[in-house]
């Protein structure tokens, strides 16, 4: 990535922590943001620093260990989180995690979002904003995730809000700021006998529109996929037999890659 490139990226993480605060999202120290700007190079907002005050001289760069780079500040503790999504999702570049009250109140109660319920809202999100189970922070909190990364692009985390990702930073924050209306309308719904969810014909063609549209998240019920190569799947197999804490999907992932690259 060009230097500029990343001066305009830095430039938006600065645009959307003053958007989360503004959009009342956050309080106190609550919220992060972060792209990753090459395979092993993540810009992200501090740790203890309010959204509202957050400058272009407050970024951290870490690699994608999490290890500090540069910037003057510390990285958040949650970046295992973000970690968890880039690990799982070579297509997200941006991934953005707020406390917006609707939606994390959803969360926090235990209540499930009923989506889908706007047609809309399957295209920009899929037919699934799972809520992530609670867990302790940390490594208990990036392995409850995990499961989820690549069947969606938003979840709500028990406790802890939402979380969103994304090719570019604004689509991210776009993603998480529909989750919010849509707990919202949800909200608003609850006295009128709550939101009426869409027919599963709508929802599937809506998901093929989703998918036509290059938003398909790579393992999205819903849609199809296509079959596996035996190849990969034994390739794959053997691999983990071998070296058995590479995760199952890792694994297929890059054996797909070789035989792509040998012409199969």
């Amino acid at each position: 990535m060009s230097a500029t490139s990343e001066t305009r990226l830095r430039q938006e993480l600065v645009r959307y922590s003053l958007a989360m605060h503004a959009a009342g999202f956050v309080a106190n120290h609550d919220g992060n943001l972060s792209v990753r700007v090459a395979d092993d190079r993540i810009v992200c907002t501090p740790t203890a620093f309010s959204k509202a005050d957050v400058t272009l001289d407050d970024l951290v760069v870490v690699d994608a260990a999490g290890t500090k780079l540069s910037g003057r500040r510390r990285p958040f503790s949650e970046l295992v989180l973000h970690r968890a999504v880039y690990d799982a999702r070579p297509d997200a570049l941006a991934v953005v995690h707020a406390h917006p009250p609707f939606a994390t109140a959803f969360g926090a109660a235990g209540k499930p979002l009923p989506h889908p319920f706007l047609p809309e809202a399957v295209v920009s999100l899929g037919a699934a904003v799972p809520t992530v189970p609670l867990t302790p922070p940390g490594k208990p909190a990036a392995d409850a995730l995990a499961p989820f990364v690549r069947r969606c692009d938003a979840v709500l985390l028990a406790g802890n809000g939402a979380l969103a990702w994304g090719p570019t930073l604004e689509l991210a924050w776009l993603r998480l700021e529909l989750v919010e209306h849509l707990a919202r309308i949800a909200h608003a719904a609850l006295p009128l006998g709550g939101v009426q969810p869409l027919p599963a014909d709508m929802v599937t063609a809506l998901l093929a529109a989703r998918a036509r549209a290059g938003l398909r998240a790579p393992d999205e019920a819903g849609t199809p996929t296509p079959p596996a190569d035996p190849v990969v799947q034994r390739a794959a197999a053997q691999a983990v037999s071998v070296l058995p804490n590479v995760d199952r999907q890792v694994a297929e992932r890059i054996a797909a890659e070789v035989a792509r690259s040998l012409g199969r």
